[in-house]
């Protein structure tokens, strides 16, 4: 059996390397480090993948939605509602910019951002929510959007964790996660589901005022070279990094479908499991299993769990150990521990399993194996 990883991107290269090698040495030739054509390249792949409009790469997921939020003209007291459990950088940029973070709980069963909660969260200073599409799977948008179209709110979602899931609607008709609000918002940091080689991210849109505007601001503010029309940011994806994309997105629907497979295989062995609740699947949207995240029953010993599989090199890692509101960087009299009882119950409960493109049959029973053995014991 292979070294078991959490993410295994050494065997995902090793597929991929004669193309992706040789795209990595064009750039080097032509030299054309920073928004050479291999850039102009991907933009418009993955604007014909998505479905949208327009496409503008920039350098990570944390500046994807900072741009985004600077292009929709948010001004400091601006009130962003987004979910408490999710990685920091959502809340982030929002306190980077002076906007006032107002946090909302989750679903129990998607993990995602709660359209009951967000509609009473809303104020007079309300000017946008940020649904997270969580561990793959994309939130409820037509309730959200709904609500946003309701109290004339943006919507911007961050969809770091989705890229390539799918939202069905009621009529039957799709879109993909990050291309349903007024912006989406995503990262290519190595380990996502289309990841590059290093630090990467890209915002997308249907409006092609707000794409424009968007350009400029990752390029210094600039539309015509050292004429800058907005206050801008430094902020490009490289042409090493959008070459490795430009391979890498034509085998996404492969990667995502391996990913689907293995949780087909972890959901079929923890069946009958009752101190184990595997992930769900939300009908309106095709998981794409960035993470495969258990919810424990409470009477089991997580901590044990870990160290358990730690000993048979199996890493399973807590996203996320700590809700938003309790993080000591964004503390606030508004919030206090109890207040959001889904994301402090999930908080203390959930552990994640290897998810990756190159999961084998024998890892898998290996894992799960290991994983029941402790539970059951």
């Amino acid at each position: 059996m292979k070294e078991i990883r959490m993410v295994d991107l050494k065997s995902q290269y090793e597929k991929i390397k004669p193309e992706v090698d040789k795209a990595i040495l064009n750039v080097l030739d032509t030299t054309a480090y920073i928004n050479g054509p291999e850039v102009s390249e991907f933009q418009k792949n993955l604007e014909s993948y998505l479905g949208v409009k327009h496409v503008i790469p920039c350098a990570n997921g944390t500046d994807a939605l900072q741009v985004s939020m600077m292009a929709l003209g948010l001004k400091p007291g601006d009130e962003v509602i987004t979910s408490n459990f999710t990685f920091v950088a959502t809340v982030e940029v929002i306190g980077l910019l002076g906007l006032t973070p107002v946090l909302v709980d989750v679903e129990p069963d998607t993990l995602n951002l709660d359209p009951k909660a967000v509609e009473r969260a809303i104020t007079d200073k309300t000017k946008a929510i940020v649904p997270v599409h969580l561990f793959g799977q994309a939130a409820n948008m037509e309730a959200i959007m709904e609500i946003a179209e309701k109290h004339n709110l943006f919507v911007i979602e961050d969809t770091a964790q989705a890229v390539g899931a799918d939202y069905i609607f009621e009529d039957g008709s799709k879109k993909k996660a990050g291309t349903i609000g007024n912006v989406g918002a995503t990262s290519f940091f190595p380990s996502k589901n289309l990841g590059c080689y290093g630090d990467g991210g890209a915002v997308f849109t249907n409006d092609d005022d707000l794409a424009a505007k968007l350009r400029s601001i990752v390029n210094h503010g600039m539309t015509v070279r050292y004429y800058h029309d907005h206050v801008g940011v430094n902020s490009r994806l490289d042409s090493i990094q959008a070459a490795v994309l430009n391979i890498k997105l034509k085998h996404l629907d492969e990667y995502n479908n391996a990913r689907r497979w293995a949780a087909d295989a972890y959901d079929k062995a923890f069946a009958g499991c009752e101190k184990i609740t595997t992930p769900f699947r939300y009908e309106k949207s095709n998981h794409i299993f960035h993470q495969y995240t258990l919810q424990l029953d409470e009477s089991v010993d997580r901590e044990g769990l870990q160290k358990h599989l730690q000993e048979y090199g199996i890493p399973a890692p807590i996203y996320y150990p700590v809700p938003l509101h309790l993080q000591k960087a964004y503390q606030d009299p508004r919030y206090k521990e109890g207040d959001f009882p889904v994301t402090e119950k999930l908080c203390k409960t959930v552990i994640s399993l290897p998810m990756h493109t190159e999961l084998e049959q024998d890892q898998i029973d290996f894992i799960t194996e290991k994983v029941l053995e402790f539970i059951k014991k």
